[in-house]
């Protein structure tokens, strides 16, 4: 089995965050204006507003992503998470979800909101695992949104200790 490292992003990641998530976006579903201008510009649309963005990294290969962007003072909206297909099966979407929380804590968030697409099976089922709660859809957040979740940061740090139990390396600042 290889190994995980969660890193801060840098800006030479940008073309995997793009990648990464142009591949389900466009698989599943239509590029809106919206990813088109995160997917280019993440350090605009997403740190510049006090967000951030961490990598996995699969045996030093850029393998994984997530975003957590700013929506209130201290709310994060968990975004553009996505594993290239060459690496998924290998707990790298449960170790970002984990990695996020972290990160969260540390930028000061009281919870977490994810959108998401029932089409997305997959994923859904991985926030409940991991603790993410349904919600209902406000209309008008995205075209494709049918699920709304959150999670209250205290209840996600505590599930963390269990990732780390898994040997996930986390070299992100904080």
């Amino acid at each position: 089995m290889g190994s995980i490292e969660i890193v801060d992003y840098r800006p030479e990641h940008q073309p995997y965050f793009e990648a990464f998530n142009r591949a389900w976006i466009e698989e599943l579903f239509e590029m809106e204006p919206v990813d088109e201008w995160v997917l280019t510009n993440p350090d605009k649309a997403i740190l510049e507003g006090g967000g951030a963005i961490i990598m996995a990294e699969y045996d030093g290969v850029p393998a994984g992503t997530v975003a957590l962007r700013k929506v209130a003072p201290d709310v994060y909206e968990f975004t553009k998470m996505a594993v290239d297909s060459n690496y998924r099966r290998r707990g790298i979407a449960e170790a970002i979800c984990y990695a996020s929380f972290l990160k969260a804590k540390e930028l000061d968030a009281g919870k977490v909101i994810l959108y998401s697409n029932k089409l997305n099976a997959g994923a859904i089922k991985l926030y409940e695992k991991i603790g993410f709660r349904h919600l209902e859809v406000e209309p008008g957040v995205y075209k494709r949104a049918n699920v709304k979740m959150e999670i209250g940061i205290d209840e996600a740090v505590k599930a963390v200790p269990m990732a780390i139990g898994m040997g996930i390396k986390h070299s992100y600042s904080g």
